[in-house]
Order: structure tokens, then C-alpha cells, then sequence
């Protein structure tokens, strides 16, 4: 940068910091500002050089274009305005402030008293004003080049009823890959290695889901712990791509991972938090927007001092206003079209469907995100769930999403408990129409789970009834404690051979389940080798071996990952567990699309679902039923599924082969590796304790 900086008034448009070629355009939203002055660093972000004032206001943007400007100009904004919190304002210049649509960063946030609005420890706490410049402690916006050769990188746009979800963390998917080089562990880079490619694609998953990478802060009160925010929902640019997961500080290292898991047929969904910022209510501090205009991006309470807490995180984005709805969907399309992102799940999405009067399925984001011609045709999954009154919404979202459903885990996990829940199991293995089935949705909006990066392991939720969360230095009260979790008799590791092979068969179980219901599945990274987080059922502060993936894969570990991958191909092979339309069990004809079998070999009875004891059922999907509203024969075969949570042996009555003549076991959770073996209708088969035997229709 020359010592005068030369400057032109610039556009409004687009936001951001955006280099053309020849120079950069700076362009900045408030619409509360009376002042906004652009302030250059050196390239560290250490030294301020020089401050600009941008003096040119368009429909709310002040902006103006800097000819000398380059890629790699590190930069932050002093906005100038009234402190009066008590009217929703809470500006202050001496407050060095991120910018909202930055692509890259520069530097770290070091945690200071200065970087807080009011003077910490005031008798008038956040109505006090701090005069100390904050500048030393923040990191610092950067200009990027997006410049970028995909060369022939291709999206697999895999269709939602082949869809495999593979959740993971970016960095302790690969801390401890001995396999991926020491420089590049726990970076983008390391994630797009090869062997650690082979290993996803080989499970015959179609799509990782990264937890969130978009620039976070670690909590100052988790530091003083000596922990860090480790699953990163704690955002504060919702543009970039966060620094510590890229071991070349380099946008493209980013492209570069989507590019290898593309190439390995991989689609790339990032896990995205529009719900919150990382500046936290009245007494947090001003990294960004609170400085930029707080009363436009934040939902306010009456008073406008105080924030709308729906997210249990102090604040509440406020995207009822058009230019944060722009921003967030602005930050969505650069994902998709600049990153090559295939799709998003959204964290806490009841938020963003939230307008002053409450949760409306016809709110501004989503209505903005059905027809947008971007973000419609990527996949957007929502965890339908927030803190705010009316929160819980599965089921509720509109056509076009897909929804985290909590009923399939809980009912899952209850059921091989043995606590009798298969009514409501039999509901979510037909991907929850009692919730899903209106307005045209399929049965792929039902992201069903067994765990998640929330909660117990599934090694954990077979070995621990108990949460054990004592690291997390919150006396042991932080986590669900209702996990619905059974330890097959032990808390914890056991040495007893047939306790843990009990474990085994319920972890077979539960993936059985998962796998051959209708609906979107998805898996925890790591549940395949038997994973364990020690009892930890909320390790988001665990940046350590609680949290990394141990690859030392033993030979249980290893019998696991082989029955995971046979599940998977058989949910590939037969198109009657991936059906696109809900399973109603009603008849066309001679022929119901769904029938439930009782022990007998009857087709259950509406009182026989009501049985206190009722705990071995089967499901019968007739592959001879329509498949589409043309009415076509699907003539696929047929399969039984029996499912048998009772700790002794039951026989079951086989019932008459719809489209065949004979039963083929292909899967029984009690033998993992066993062979197919066939049986007439009207045969008794000893289902064994606790497993699940898949049967298809042979002639």
C-alpha cells in the first residue's frame, strides 16, 4: 500500500471486500452509522497503517473502491455511531470490527477486556462505554483472490433416495490417521488424502456432513478452562472458511478437499450456524455485527436493551431484516457456487424460520431459499428443533427440505432396550409419514439417526447408561441426561466376553435398523469401528483424544466396519428400502405397499400393537407395489425385515412370499457373517435375543 492510499467512491454492490482485477471495492452495511472508517493493516494484521473514511452512503452501504488495493490487504472496520443500548445501539469506534462478508482471515481473536463495547466490571455494566482499542486483540478481514482451476471436477448430485450421510469433524476425523501426513492432520488437506478417501468410499456412503468450518471463536470461558470450542458452533463470519483447519492458510486448500471428495463421488454438506453469532448477549463482546449495526442484526427484546434468546446462546440473528436475510443467503450461494458445496444442514433451523409472530413454514428465509435458482437445487437439511417457544418442528418444515428426526433415534435406541416402543418404531421405519407425508414431500425429507456428534456414541450407547461429561468442567451437568442408553449390564469398558459380545449384536442392531428403513440415513463417523467419546454424550469442548477418531481399528472394530459396508450395499441392491413414496399400508388391489406380521405369521391386528410385552414384529414391504403415481409395477422383490428386542428366543411363523415362492435370510444380526439360508412360507425360524433377520423373496 502506498503511504496515501488513493480512493474512488466505489459501488454499494456486491458487499464485502471484492478485488476485480484491478483494485478492491469495500462495501459495508449499517444503516444505524453516522461514521464508518476502513482501517489497513500490515500483511500480519499486526500494525495499522491507515484509516479511510468511506464517505460515499447508498441505500444503507457506505462504500467506496481502492485502486492500490490487492489480495492478501488486511483490514477491519471503526464504526461510528450512538452507544445508547437502552435503544438498541451499541456502537463504538474505538472497537476494531470484523466484516460480515469477509473471505478470509488473518490472525487469531486473544481475549481482552478491550475487546468488549463497555468496561468490563463497571458498576453499569453494559451501559458503561470503553475507550480501549481493541485492534491488537482481533483478528483481521483479508482480501482473497478466488481464483481457482477446478479443471474437471464434477458434483455427483447423487439423488436423495440413494443418499448415505457420513457426519464428521474436520480436524478429529484425521488427528490421528496414521496414514495422512503429521503437517496436514486435522486440516482440509488432510481430510482429502487418499487413504482416508478409500476408507469413506468404501463404506459405500454417498455424502460426508462436516461439522461447522466457517470462522468461530473459543469461548473466553472455556479457555480459562483450558479446553476450546471443538465442534465450532460458534460463528462469527459466515464466509470463510476458519484458519485452523488449513495447514497452507490458502482458500483453494478448501477447494482442493472438495475437489478430491467429489472425484471420489463424495458430495460435501457443511453444517451452518445463521441461528447465532459468537457475540453472545448484552455483557458479550464487539467483534462484528453488535459494532456494525446491532438494532438491524439481532432480534431485540421490547426494551431493545436485552436480546431474544432462542438459541440458548445469549442472541438471536434477526433475519426478519432484509439485509441479513440477504447476508445469510448471500454466505449461502458463495458456498455453493464459489466452494462447490453441495448442500447445507442448518443448525438450530426453526431460528431461521422465525418472523416476529413465532415459527411460520412460509417465513422469509424459507420461501427465499424455495425460489432461489442457487440454493433450491442443493440439498438443505434442518435440525428442526430450537429453545424458543414452539421450537420442536419436525415435520413441519416446507416442501424442498429435508429434517433431522430425533423420534427415529429415540425410538431406535428404546426399542433394542427392550422398553417395548414398536408401535412407534414401526412408524419411523416407514420414514415417519404421520409427519412427513403432506404437501408432496418424499421420504428422504426423514434424515433418520442413531447418534450424532450430539450425544452418545453408538459404541457409548451400548456401554454407558450414565453421562460421564466430568472433563467438560461443568460438574457433570452439562448433556442430556435421558439417552435412552443400555450398558448390557457393566457402566463402561468391560473384560467379559459375553458382555461384550452382547454390545456387538445391539450395535448391529441399531445399524440394521438405520440402514433398512425408508428415509435418509445417517451415520456418525467412527460408530463403524466402535468409536468411543469414554461416556462423554457433550464433547464439544474436547479438542483431544475424547473427540478424535482412533484409527488403531481392532478385530471387533474391523468385523463392524465389514457388516456396515454389507448393510449398505444391500440397501443399494434392493429399491424396496429406498422407496419414493411413503409406505401406507393400505391395500391396491391384493396387494398392501406395507404389512405388519406378528410371531404367528398373521398380519397384526390394530389391539396387537397395544401388548405391554410386545417386543419381536416384522415388517413386510411387497415389492410388487406401485412405486410412482402412474401406478407402475415396481416388481421388485419383496422383503420381510424381523425384528426381535426380547432377550430370549422367539419362533416366528414365516408368512406367504408376495412375487416369490421361498424366504432367503441375506442378514441376521446374530450371525454377521453367516450365509443365506432359505425357508418355505409357513416355516418356524428361531429368531434369536436381540437381533434382526432380513429376509428377501426367492423363486
Amino acid at each position: 500500500m502506498t503511504e496515501k492510499t488513493r480512493i474512488t467512491e466505489g459501488l454499494p454492490y456486491p458487499l464485502g471486500a471484492t478485488w476485480d482485477g484491478l483494485g478492491v471495492n469495500f462495501a459495508l452495511f449499517s444503516a444505524h452509522a453516522s461514521k464508518v472508517e476502513l482501517c489497513l493493516f500490515d500483511e500480519r494484521g499486526e500494525r495499522e497503517l491507515e484509516r479511510i473514511e468511506l464517505a460515499e452512503f447508498t441505500d444503507e452501504v457506505w462504500h467506496a473502491y481502492l485502486p492500490d488495493a490487492r489480495p492478501g490487504t488486511s483490514y477491519g472496520y471503526r464504526v461510528h455511531g450512538p452507544y445508547a443500548p437502552a435503544e438498541g445501539h451499541r456502537f463504538n469506534p474505538n472497537k476494531l470490527l470484523l466484516d460480515p462478508y469477509a473471505k478470509g482471515h488473518v490472525g487469531g481473536l486473544r481475549w481482552d477486556d478491550a475487546c468488549y463495547g463497555y468496561s468490563v466490571g463497571a458498576a453499569d455494566a453494559d451501559l458503561s462505554f470503553d475507550e480501549r482499542d481493541s485492534a491488537p486483540f482481533m483478528p483481521k478481514s483479508r482480501v482473497v483472490d478466488p481464483a481457482f482451476t477446478w479443471g474437471r471436477e464434477k458434483a455427483p448430485r447423487t439423488a436423495w433416495d440413494r443418499t448415505i450421510l457420513y457426519e464428521l469433524h474436520v480436524a478429529g476425523y484425521t488427528r490421528r490417521h496414521p496414514a495422512v501426513p503429521e503437517p496436514l492432520r486435522g486440516s482440509f488437506a488432510g481430510l482429502g488424502t487418499k487413504e482416508v478417501l478409500d476408507h469413506i468410499r468404501g463404506l459405500g456412503v454417498t455424502a460426508v456432513e462436516l461439522l461447522p468450518v466457517q470462522l468461530f471463536v473459543d469461548d473466553a470461558v472455556l479457555l480459562a478452562r483450558g479446553l476450546r470450542n471443538f465442534w465450532g458452533y460458534n460463528t462469527i463470519s459466515f464466509f470463510a472458511p476458519d484458519p485452523r483447519y488449513s495447514a497452507s492458510l490458502r482458500i483453494a486448500e478448501f477447494k482442493e478437499m472438495v475437489a478430491r471428495l467429489h472425484d471420489a463421488g463424495l458430495e460435501v454438506i457443511l453444517d451452518v450456524v445463521y441461528n447465532h453469532t459468537a457475540e453472545g448477549n448484552e455483557r458479550g463482546a464487539t467483534l462484528c455485527f453488535r459494532g456494525i449495526d446491532n438494532a438491524s442484526y439481532y432480534r431485540l427484546l421490547p426494551d431493545r436493551r436485552y436480546y431474544i434468546n432462542d438459541t440458548g446462546t445469549g442472541n438471536t440473528l434477526n433475519l426478519s431484516h432484509p439485509r441479513v436475510l440477504q447476508m445469510v443467503t448471500d454466505s449461502l450461494r458463495y458456498w455453493v457456487q464459489e466452494m462447490h458445496i453441495d448442500g447445507f444442514r442448518f443448525d438450530l433451523a426453526t431460528i431461521l424460520a422465525r418472523e416476529p409472530h413465532g415459527f411460520d413454514e412460509g417465513g422469509g428465509f424459507l420461501d427465499s431459499c424455495r425460489q432461489d435458482p442457487v440454493l433450491s437445487a442443493v440439498k438443505l437439511i434442518a435440525e428442526p428443533w430450537d429453545l424458543g417457544p414452539g421450537g420442536y418442528q419436525v415435520g413441519g418444515f416446507p416442501p424442498g427440505w429435508a429434517e433431522w428426526n430425533d423420534r427415529f433415534r429415540d425410538a431406535t435406541r428404546s426399542f433394542w432396550r427392550g422398553d417395548g416402543a414398536a408401535s412407534e418404531l414401526a412408524a419411523r421405519l416407514c420414514a415417519s409419514g404421520d409427519m412427513f407425508n403432506r404437501r408432496g414431500r418424499k421420504p428422504w425429507a426423514s434424515v433418520n439417526f442413531v447418534t450424532a456428534h450430539d450425544g452418545f456414541t453408538l459404541a457409548d450407547v451400548v456401554s454407558y447408561e450414565h453421562r460421564h461429561n466430568e472433563a467438560n468442567g461443568e460438574a457433570n451437568r452439562d448433556g442430556h441426561p435421558d439417552n435412552r442408553s443400555w450398558n448390557c449390564g457393566v457402566e463402561g469398558p468391560s473384560g467379559d466376553p459375553a458382555v461384550n459380545a452382547l454390545r456387538d449384536r445391539q450395535r448391529r442392531n441399531m445399524l440394521a435398523t438405520l440402514l433398512l428403513a425408508q428415509g435418509t440415513p445417517m451415520l456418525l463417523a467412527g460408530d463403524e469401528f466402535g468409536r468411543t467419546q469414554r461416556g462423554n454424550n457433550n464433547a464439544y469442548c474436547q479438542d483431544n483424544e475424547v473427540s478424535w477418531v482412533d484409527w488403531s481399528v481392532g478385530e471387533e472394530g474391523t468385523a463392524l466396519a465389514a457388516f456396515l459396508r454389507r448393510l449398505i450395499r444391500l440397501r443399494q441392491e434392493y429399491p424396496v428400502l429406498r422407496r419414493r413414496r411413503f409406505l401406507m399400508g393400505t391395500a391396491m388391489g391384493d396387494i398392501k405397499d406395507v404389512c405388519w406380521i406378528g410371531a404367528s405369521g398373521a398380519e397384526m391386528r390394530p389391539e396387537d400393537w397395544k401388548q405391554p410385552g410386545l417386543r419381536c414384529f416384522g415388517m413386510l414391504v411387497d415389492g410388487r407395489a406401485p412405486v410412482s403415481g402412474l401406478r407402475r409395477p415396481a416388481q421388485d422383490k419383496s422383503l420381510l425385515i424381523v425384528l426381535n428386542a426380547a432377550a430370549e428366543i422367539i419362533p416366528v411363523t414365516l408368512p406367504a412370499v408376495p412375487g416369490g415362492d421361498r424366504w432367503r435370510a441375506v442378514l441376521d444380526t446374530s450371525e454377521p457373517v453367516g450365509r443365506a439360508h432359505e425357508h418355505p412360507p409357513g416355516a418356524r425360524f428361531e429368531m434369536s435375543a436381540r437381533s434382526l433377520t432380513l429376509f428377501a423373496a426367492a423363486s
